[in-house]
């Protein structure tokens, strides 16, 4: 048997930690390892705990989960740790520094259980989670803010196609309707898409949008 995916639950409402953490452990194929309410314990539960990903809050005593996302997935972690965020919609700013922090997607807080455990099960198979529409909403919304004043180079080793699938990617479309926009098949998309995360030395969809919008690649 495949061994269970082991997760790591931090947020400060204990109600919701307790919620999240019986749904999770209900499931024959996922585990809750530890729990804790502050970004501080989350770092070293999960330093010493490994577990196969962390469902993070934002907002926290102590450290708050944007900081503490940076400490386990960010640029430079040897040993980074797959981190999902969970928010509400008043908290889009902060998701977004927490996807640039290194979260490999994140759910708003009144997701139904269903969504919660499928958001697990994606991110913890290195995939990334981040909902087209919230893309356009989120990232979008704050553009002008994010967007450097010079492009930076790395972009200039794709070729014109891709540079295209990057810029769709960023607008939040899907590989299906990318694949409908340019009238080419879903696994030519996944091709260009693949050979874009190669070349920029990008993790998942999540690292390309944030790329996109910080290079100024989209308006």
């Amino acid at each position: 048997m495949t061994a269970p995916i082991r997760v790591l639950v931090c947020d400060d409402q204990a109600l919701i930690r307790t919620g999240f953490a019986t749904i999770i452990d209900g499931q024959p194929d996922l585990e809750v390892v530890g729990e804790c309410g502050d970004g501080r314990t989350a770092v070293d539960l999960a330093q010493r705990l490994r577990p196969d990903i962390v469902v993070m809050d934002v907002r926290m005593p102590v450290l708050d989960g944007i900081e503490a996302t940076r400490l386990l997935a960010g640029a430079g972690v040897e040993h980074p740790v797959k981190v999902l965020v969970v928010t509400t919609f008043n908290l889009d700013e902060y998701v977004y520094e927490a996807l640039r922090a290194g979260a490999s997607g994140f759910l708003l807080k009144d997701a139904p259980p269903a969504q919660l455990l499928h958001g697990i099960r994606i991110v913890a198979a290195g995939a990334a989670l981040l909902a087209p529409e919230v893309t356009r909403q989120l990232v979008g919304r704050y553009a002008s803010r994010i967007r450097p004043a010079e492009a930076a180079p790395e972009h200039a080793a794709l070729t014109p196609r891709e540079l295209e699938v990057l810029r769709l990617i960023a607008d939040g479309r899907s590989n299906s309707e990318i694949a409908a926009t340019l009238v080419i098949s879903q696994e030519t998309v996944k091709t260009y898409v693949s050979r874009i995360l190669t070349k920029l030395d990008l993790r998942d969809r999540v690292q390309a949008v944030v790329y996109a919008y910080r290079r100024g690649l989209v308006t």
